[in-house]
């Protein structure tokens, strides 16, 4: 089964939900907003992307953070972070039994999916 994660209002997800949609694969929404996400997840996806990966740095939500957060900012920190801030997280995060990718990319999708 394909999970795609994120919230509903973004644009990226909404064009992700397109896509999926228009190439006819199944996936489940897992929306942040209503069930958050685990710390176990995200340390996995810390492990295999990278935090710097799935930090979105240039979003509203890290812009308005303590800065006090954001210096010196470690695996462990984002992952506090992300957990307390969903809407931190870069979006979309795919995951299926043979792919995985952070953010949108028809190019992407088209190769990968």
């Amino acid at each position: 089964m394909t999970t795609l994660y994120g919230i509903p209002n973004c644009d990226s997800i909404k064009k992700a939900r397109k896509w999926l949609e228009d190439n006819c694969i199944g996936y489940e929404f897992h929306d942040y907003k209503k069930a958050g996400i685990d710390k176990a997840t995200l340390e996995n996806w810390c492990k295999e992307f990278g935090y710097e990966s799935l930090v979105n740095k240039r979003g509203t939500t890290w812009r308005k953070l303590d800065d006090k957060l954001k210096d010196n900012i470690n695996e462990a920190k984002a992952i506090k972070i992300m957990q307390e801030n969903t809407s931190v997280i870069k979006r979309p995060v795919l995951i299926s039994e043979k792919t995985r990718i952070v953010g949108f990319s028809e190019a992407d999708y088209k190769t990968l999916l």
